[in-house]
C-alpha cells in the first residue's frame, strides 16, 4: 500500500534505500494485520502466551536484559542553534546527528522487515490532533503502537489531506547499548531512534512525539503538550470539571487519574472520569478557556505498585487484550509482579525465579492496554474539541514545607508554583537520600526546548479575553515528626479536588497567605478519614522561614536558565519572597520584644 502523498512515498523509498529491508508493509491498523503480527511472535518467541483463561488475548514479552528504560543521557535534541535546546536538554548539531544515525541504520533491517507506520495523535478528526509516521524493524512495535495511537487506514488518509507529518525512523539494530541513541530534530518535524526495542525510546508516537517534538510544535503554533493525566470531576449535580495534572514519576499519576472516590462520596453521587494517565494536549477555545485531548490512545503504564489496594481499576483494565512487558509469571502462566497475590515461578527474564536476582517484575515493567478498556474512561476522551479545562495542578514528592494543598494567586504565580516544583530523592533512587531535584511542570526529561523560552510560552497565554485554569500545587506526601506520611492519598485525594472546584465555583473562601491560599479550617470535608486534626494542621502549616529558603533556592534554579528566563517570572518570585519577607516581621518583632 503505497502512498499517494509524494513527501511520504520519497522518505519511505529514501529509508528502504538506505535500511536495504527484505520486505516492506504499509501498516493498515486492523486486526487480522494485529492477529497475524501477534501469531508470528509467538512463534519467534518474541512473544509468549499468557492464561487465555484468566486473561484472554494478554501476551508478555521480555525486552533484552540491557533495554529496560528510556536512555535519557543518550537522548538528544538537535535544534540549529544549540541556546534553542536549553542547558535542560543534550544538543548535538543536526548535521552531525543525522550522519551518525545515518551510518547506524545503513543496511540495519536487512533480512527484515520495514514497517511503515501512520498514526495519529489524538481523536482522528480532531484539529487539535497531530500525525506522524513510524518506520520500524519491529513487530512489538506495530503491536505497542495499534493500542496507544489511532493507527493505521485513517491516520495515513489525514496525512495524505494535511500533507504534513512527524517523521520517526526507528531500529532495533544489535541492542548494543554502546551502540544507541534518541535523536529529535524539532525545526525538521523528525526522529531517528536507534538500538532500542523499549516503549519510550522505539514507539515514538510517546514521548518523543507527543512531547518533545511537540512541545516544539506547541510553541511555534500557540498550544501546551504536557506531561499531564486528564480526570473528569463529576458532582452529585451531574456537573463534571476537568483537571489536568502535572507529577515527576512515583507520585501517583495514574492513580489519580483513574481515582475511586471514598465510600461517602459514592454514596453521594460523585463520579470520577478517565480521559488520559500521561500527556496532555491543550489548546485555548474560542470561549478563551483552555480546551484538552489526551492524544494517546492507551495507557503504557509501569506494573509494579499496580494492585487492587492501589488502583484496582488499572488491575481491571488489563485483565484482557493487554501487552505485558517485562513482568513475570505465575506456575498458571499469570502475569504477576510484586504487590499482587499468587508466587512467581519465572522471572521477567525468563528464568526459575529466585530472591537473589533481585525481584521477579523489573520495577519498571509494563503494560500497553487501550483506555477504552478502563472501567472510568471517558467517552468525552474522543471528542474532537476537546474537554475545557477548569483546573491545572503541579504536585511533587515533599516530605515537609509544602502544604497539601495551595492555590496560585493568579497565572503568572501558578506558572513559578509549575516552574518550582519537584520531588526529594527517597532510599529508592541511586544517590543521597532527601536531595530536591526540581522539575519544572514534570517536563524536565520531555521538554523539546530551553526553559526559559517553554516559561515564557506559558506565561503567554495570560492575555485578554483568555478564562484561564485556576493553578494548584498539592503535596500528598509530607510526613509527621514520626516519618510516616500524614495524608492517606489514593481516594481520599478527591477531598482535595472538591476543595479545588470549590474554590473555582465560589463557594470555598479559603486562607490567603504569601505562597498561596490555603483551605480554611473545616473546609476540607473530613466525614470517614483517618487523620487526626493535629495532622490536618500540620498539613497546612506554612513556616516562613522555611519559605523564605525556599524562595531563595527557586531563585537560583531560575537564574540557572540565564538570558532567555523570563523578567515575568523573575519579578513574581521576587514579589513572593518580599511578601514572606513582609510576613515573618511582626513575629519578629514579637520576639524582639
Amino acid at each position: 500500500m503505497a502512498s499517494t502523498l509524494e513527501a511520504l512515498q520519497r522518505w519511505v523509498d529514501d529509508v528502504a534505500a538506505l535500511t536495504r529491508p527484505a520486505h516492506i508493509h504499509w501498516c493498515d491498523g486492523s486486526n487480522v494485520e494485529y492477529q497475524t503480527l501477534v501469531q508470528q511472535m509467538l512463534a519467534s518467541g518474541e512473544l509468549v502466551e499468557l492464561n487465555q483463561d484468566t486473561h484472554p488475548g494478554c501476551y508478555l514479552h521480555r525486552s533484552h536484559p540491557s533495554d529496560v528504560a528510556r536512555v535519557e543521557h543518550l537522548t538528544f535534541v538537535c535544534s540549529r542553534d544549540e541556546q534553542d535546546a536549553g542547558p535542560n536538554n543534550h544538543w548535538m548539531a543536526p548535521a552531525e546527528a543525522h550522519s551518525k544515525m545515518d551510518a547506524l541504520f545503513d543496511g540495519c533491517m536487512e533480512g527484515r522487515t520495514m514497517y511503515v507506520i501512520p498514526y495519529c495523535m489524538g481523536p482522528i478528526d480532531s484539529p487539535l490532533a497531530r500525525c506522524g509516521v513510524e518506520i520500524t524493524d519491529s513487530p512489538y512495535v506495530v503491536i505497542n503502537m495499534r493500542k496507544m495511537t489511532r493507527m493505521g487506514a485513517l491516520a495515513q488518509a489525514r496525512i495524505e489531506r494535511e500533507g504534513t507529518f512527524v517523521k520517526g525512523l526507528h531500529s532495533t539494530g544489535e541492542l548494543d547499548p554502546e551502540r544507541r541513541f534518541i535523536m529529535h530534530f524539532p525545526e525538521e518535524l523528525a526522529i531517528k531512534s536507534y538500538g532500542s526495542g523499549y516503549g519510550g525510546n522505539a514507539l515514538l508516537g510517546k514521548k518523543c512525539h507527543a512531547l518533545r517534538i511537540a512541545s516544539w510544535q506547541a510553541n511555534q503554533e500557540g498550544w501546551l503538550a504536557e506531561h499531564m493525566l486528564i480526570v473528569g470531576i463529576e458532582n452529585p449535580k451531574g456537573e463534571t470539571h476537568y483537571i489536568a495534572a502535572a507529577f515527576p514519576s512515583a507520585c501517583g499519576k495514574t492513580n489519580l487519574a483513574m481515582l475511586i472516590p471514598p465510600e461517602g462520596y459514592r454514596r453521594d453521587g460523585w463520579k470520577v472520569w478517565t480521559v488520559g494517565d500521561d500527556i496532555c494536549w491543550m489548546r485555548p477555545g474560542d470561549d478563551g478557556r483552555l480546551y484538552a485531548i489526551n492524544p494517546e490512545a492507551g495507557f503504557f503504564g509501569v506494573a509494579p505498585g499496580t494492585s487492587n489496594d492501589s488502583n484496582p481499576n488499572a488491575l481491571s483494565t488489563i485483565a484482557r487484550d493487554t501487552i505485558f512487558t517485562n513482568v513475570a509469571v505465575t506456575a498458571d502462566n499469570q502475569p504477576w509482579w510484586e504487590g499482587l497475590p499468587g508466587t512467581p515461578v519465572t522471572d521477567w527474564q525468563g528464568r526459575p525465579y529466585d530472591p537473589a536476582n533481585g525481584p521477579a517484575a523489573h520495577p519498571n515493567s509494563r503494560f500497553t492496554v487501550s483506555a477504552k478498556q478502563c472501567p472510568t474512561w471517558s467517552p468525552k476522551a474522543e471528542d474532537a474539541q476537546g474537554v475545557p479545562i477548569s483546573a491545572i495542578v503541579f504536585g511533587g514528592r515533599r516530605p515537609s514545607l509544602l502544604p497539601l494543598v495551595m492555590q496560585a494567586n493568579d497565572w503568572t504565580h501558578g506558572v513559578l508554583m509549575g516552574a518550582a516544583m519537584g520531588s526529594e530523592t527517597t532510599a529508592a533512587a541511586a544517590g543521597a537520600v532527601g536531595v530536591l531535584r526540581r522539575d519544572s511542570m514534570a517536563m524536565k526529561p520531555f521538554c523539546g526546548y530551553h526553559y526559559g523560552d517553554y516559561f515564557s510560552h506559558w506565561l503567554s497565554f495570560d492575555r485578554p479575553g483568555a478564562k484561564l485554569p485556576k493553578i494548584f500545587h498539592v503535596n500528598w506526601f509530607r510526613k509527621g515528626e514520626d516519618g510516616k506520611f500524614l495524608w492517606p492519598g489514593f481516594g481520599e485525594n478527591l477531598r482535595v479536588l472538591e476543595w479545588m472546584i470549590g474554590r473555582i465555583d465560589g463557594t470555598a473562601n479559603g486562607v490567603h497567605s504569601p505562597i498561596g491560599t490555603v483551605p480554611a479550617k473545616g473546609e476540607l470535608r473530613t466525614e470517614g478519614l483517618a487523620v487526626s486534626p493535629n495532622a490536618l494542621t500540620e498539613l497546612l502549616d506554612i513556616d516562613l522561614a522555611g519559605w523564605q529558603a525556599e524562595l531563595t533556592a527557586i531563585g537560583q534554579y531560575l537564574e540557572s536558565f540565564g538570558a532567555r528566563l523570563p523578567q515575568r517570572l523573575r519579578a513574581e518570585q521576587q514579589r513572593v519572597a518580599q511578601a514572606l519577607g513582609d510576613a515573618a516581621q511582626p513575629s519578629r518583632r514579637a520576639v524582639a520584644s
